[in-house]
């Protein structure tokens, strides 16, 4: 039997490890941005890429192709994207799939990950460094993953998850710099590594907590999940939240196609290719009559 909210008793506690690691990983990008003064400009150009092939990892890879089915993928691509996704260091493709979809499932409830009920700073980071609530566990049992595992990609992906991501995400980034226009290898290590990574974390972080909490709705007033373009220029499309939660299928997460929208554009230059297909959209009648039915109404 799945017990209700009001059944689950929850007293939140510090996991330490996780609380150490961000600690460290933000001392050592402070010390990267100190370094980034005296790195050559092809460093901080790699830092750049580095960040937005990461991201485009999880927003067209984990995010719209995985978690949502927003579109298919022939293999190559689906290989590209778990290499990429792995590069962005946010844990596996499955686990990064399996608290997204309870996060729309369930959102802002006691069994949402990182509900914004209970903050900016838990929604932000707040809920890698507690215990989750018993909640989460729990409706998890709801919620069909079969078709990740399926994929022999997310499978091979966590099977070798730890050495994946040391040599696709510290080694590989690392030693780019070094190699080919001898960077100092301490300025490599902490502008490409452990700067990168903690950018790429907060932007992806935003979207849980800024998106949910500053913006306009204009799909849904009776959500939380906020539009920002601001944050969807920062974090390639991901910021048309109301929009998204709304019509969680659109493989575009707006209904303003490529425009201020990284992502979009990537998958429909891999849709030309022919490497993506089946690309989901939602119908302009249907968004307009969402708008007049639950949006606010903007000037």
């Amino acid at each position: 039997m799945i017990k209700s909210d009001k059944e689950v008793n929850y007293k939140p506690s510090l996991i330490w490890p996780m609380v150490l690691f961000f600690v460290f990983i933000h001392l050592a990008s402070f010390y990267g941005f100190y370094l980034s003064f005296y790195a050559k400009t092809q460093t901080h150009l790699t830092v750049y890429l580095l960040i937005v092939f990461g991201g485009l990892g999880v927003t067209a890879g984990a995010h719209r192709l995985w978690s949502h089915g927003a579109y298919k993928a022939k293999l190559p691509l689906r290989i590209f994207l778990a290499a990429l996704q792995t590069l962005s260091l946010q844990r596996d493709i499955y686990e990064w799939c399996r608290d997204h979809r309870i996060h729309h499932k369930f959102c802002e409830t006691d069994a949402d990950p990182h509900d914004a009920r209970r903050g900016f700073f838990y929604s932000h980071i707040g809920w890698l460094i507690v215990q989750k609530h018993p909640m989460v566990s729990i409706r998890r049992q709801q919620i069909d993953y079969s078709d990740l595992l399926s994929d022999p990609v997310v499978r091979y992906q966590r099977t070798f998850y730890i050495p994946l991501v040391i040599l696709l995400g510290v080694v590989i980034p690392t030693l780019i710099p070094y190699y080919f226009w001898s960077e100092d290898l301490i300025i490599s290590l902490f502008t490409c590594f452990f700067l990168r990574y903690v950018i790429s974390l907060h932007i992806a972080f935003c979207i849980n907590s800024v998106a949910h909490m500053y913006g306009q709705r204009p799909y849904d007033k009776h959500i939380n999940s906020r539009d920002s373009l601001g944050l969807a220029l920062t974090a390639m499309g991901e910021g048309f939240h109301n929009y998204h939660h709304t019509f969680p299928q659109d493989y575009s997460t707006s209904e303003w196609g490529w425009k201020f929208n990284l992502t979009t554009f990537f998958i429909d230059i891999c849709a030309y290719l022919g490497l993506a297909y089946n690309l989901k959209t939602m119908d302009k009648q249907t968004i307009a009559a969402r708008k007049l039915r639950s949006g606010d109404k903007i000037n």
